[in-house]
């Protein structure tokens, strides 16, 4: 497995001339935060991630995480020394409210920090994932008490978090969980019930858990109306603030997974645990939502950045892996690079891994003015638009992910499908991103469904809008950026009819619409990677730098010439409604529909 090389100079360009990162350091409470200091950080948690959780990734793979006959899980080893570190250094506060020992950054630059620590080892980054998520739900709900009491050592880190939701007969359908929280004379709940596919839900790098549960407690509604959330440490925490007696919560097993295997996914046993109320009974559904909304656009984060490890293996591979001889070439053989398929293949790897972090970092700037933008009009367009977003980002990105994983390893060949390379851990590890945090299809629902008629559809035209002004940016840019600009108007076009006839369509049949979302989702993905890349291109142009803009202009070019043309071609699929899907029945999709002659 090569060595995982940071790519901070992308990171620089993107944040200073694509994203707007500068206008963002401006706004009150970010001022600290000016581009010089968040490019210096990044330097160094590059340095820290290549140097300390890199080398963990490998080992941990082969490893895995164990339950240990005592009931406890063992992290694969350097897991727990590396995580004291990144504890010591600080790397999860960064972008974490002051008051409780963050370094108040923007959000934009924690999810930089969450690219490089989940390209280094996706399987350690996702505690942190889940600890931030759990810090989220708390600042938006926790009563004053609970935050003081968890929140500044889960700030730092010697405290991890939980999302607990699944259960063995509730998987994406979270209102048909049973677990029960019985109200106790002191204020506390019992929580008594069992919950799976829990991601760090026991482990040995922090002393102490936080779990966030959901539970209904008794005579709630039916469904999710019903869905309550409960803070269940896993020790329990004395009035000094020092750590008690172990909870009424216990690992049943660790999951045997196709990847990540030095996370310990659990089944977890609640015994009439200990639990404390987070906000208002039946209001668990809108505090999940804080904790997964904050978590999607992480989890888009990790399609990228695993695919950008796997990018940077199989580039290696290609300079050094030398078989045949390249037209041209003077022999005795030439490097595999040198061949335009694998050109092609790397080259749509380079080229989707910028739009996507381009898009991911621009969403994540819009999560931040929402925030701090003091213009509250600025701040409600912005949480319109991070609503647009993050669907795309989560679901455009986990499943690219997939596809670069694959190329990647396609570029090694034989050599890709042995384990021994790391090729097929990439593979393995990223495919549960397109199911975390509710599948790339409910990604796909929740657009249609949620996104699409905000305003009466205004919001998502007006994005549209505002993307199509690149295209006189484009016409400005000179005569090379023609072919950029007019692909990207014949695409947006057509993701204007799309996006037209989903929104007259949505009302009278919405089984048409979703049966075309997930089509319709990839057309705006591919649009707005366009969209992205077309900006960076014009900016590169102007700071005067030959081979920035040269690379910038050439991967615009790459992408809207032999990438974006699929999205008109899912036109087709994204109007087509329903009546095919569900045509046959299941003995139908089972056979041939032929009958055999007797």
């Amino acid at each position: 497995m090569s060595q995982y090389q940071p790519p901070i100079a992308d990171f620089a360009f993107a944040l200073e001339h694509v994203v707007g990162y500068p206008d963002l350091a401006k706004m009150p409470g970010f001022e600290h935060a000016d581009l010089d200091t968040v490019i210096e950080l990044l330097e160094q948690c590059g340095d820290f991630v290549a140097k300390v959780v890199a080398p963990t990734n490998r080992a941990g793979d082969v490893e895995g995480s164990r339950l240990l006959p005592d009931g406890t899980v063992a992290t694969p080893a350097g897991f727990k020394e590396a995580y004291r570190q990144y504890v010591d250094a600080g790397w999860g506060s960064v972008p974490l409210p002051e008051e409780f020992g963050g370094g108040g950054f923007p959000r934009t630059v924690g999810l930089v920090i969450q690219e490089l620590m989940t390209s280094a080892n996706m399987a350690f980054s996702l505690g942190p994932l889940l600890t931030q998520g759990a810090i989220e739900a708390l600042l938006h709900y926790g009563d004053a008490e609970l935050k003081q009491r968890y929140l500044p050592k889960m700030v730092t880190g010697e405290w991890s978090g939980t999302m607990n939701l699944t259960e063995p007969q509730a998987g994406s359908d979270v209102g048909a969980l049973t677990t029960r929280a019985v109200p106790k004379e002191d204020g506390s709940f019992a929580i008594t019930g069992q919950k799976i596919f829990i991601t760090y839900g026991d482990h040995d790098m922090a002393e102490q858990i936080v779990h966030l549960v959901l539970a209904r407690t008794p005579g709630a509604p039916e469904g999710t109306r019903g869905i309550s959330c409960f803070i269940v440490p896993k020790f329990l925490i004395n009035d000094d603030g020092s750590l008690g007696k172990r909870n009424a919560v216990a690992t049943v097993s660790l999951e045997h997974k196709m990847g990540i295997h030095g996370s310990p996914t659990c089944v977890l046993s609640y015994e009439g645990a200990t639990g404390y109320l987070i906000g208002e009974e039946n209001k668990g559904m809108r505090i999940m939502f804080v904790m997964m909304n904050s978590a999607r656009l992480g989890v888009g984060v990790q399609g990228l950045a695993v695919a950008e490890r796997a990018y940077q293996q199989s580039l290696a591979y290609s300079q050094e892996r030398r078989q045949g001889l390249a037209i041209g070439a003077p022999g005795p053989d030439s490097a595999i690079i040198e061949f335009p398929d694998v050109r092609r293949m790397l080259m749509t790897q380079k080229a989707y891994l910028s739009a996507m972090r381009y898009l991911m970092l621009l969403d994540a700037t819009y999560v931040d003015r929402s925030t701090n933008d003091p213009d509250p009009a600025a701040r409600a367009r912005a949480e319109e638009i991070v609503g647009i977003l993050t669907p795309i980002c989560k679901s455009f990105g986990t499943d690219l992910g997939n596809e670069l994983t694959s190329l990647a390893l396609q570029i090694q060949g034989g050599m890709g499908f042995i384990e021994e390379t790391g090729a097929a851990q990439h593979v393995r590890d990223v495919r549960i991103a397109a199911i975390y945090e509710g599948t790339n299809g409910i990604q796909a629902a929740d657009l249609v469904g949620r996104k699409l008629g905000v305003r009466g559809g205004a919001s998502i035209l007006e994005l549209l809008a505002t993307m199509r002004e690149v295209e006189a940016d484009l016409a400005g840019a000179g005569v090379e950026f023609d072919s950029i600009r007019q692909e990207l108007s014949q695409q947006f076009s057509v993701l204007e009819e799309a996006t037209l006839w989903m929104l007259r369509t949505g009302a009278g049949d919405p089984n048409a619409v979703l049966s075309g979302s997930t089509p319709f989702l990839r057309m705006w993905g591919l649009c707005t990677g366009a969209w992205m890349l077309a900006r960076a291109a014009v900016a590169a142009q102007a700071t005067g730098d030959a081979e920035l803009a040269k690379t910038q202009l050439v991967l615009a070019r790459f992408y809207t010439q032999q990438l974006l043309p699929q999205s008109a071609s899912l036109l087709g699929a994204a109007t087509a409604g329903s009546a095919d899907l569900f045509a046959l029945d299941g003995d139908q999709l089972a056979g041939s529909g032929r009958k055999v002659r007797t």
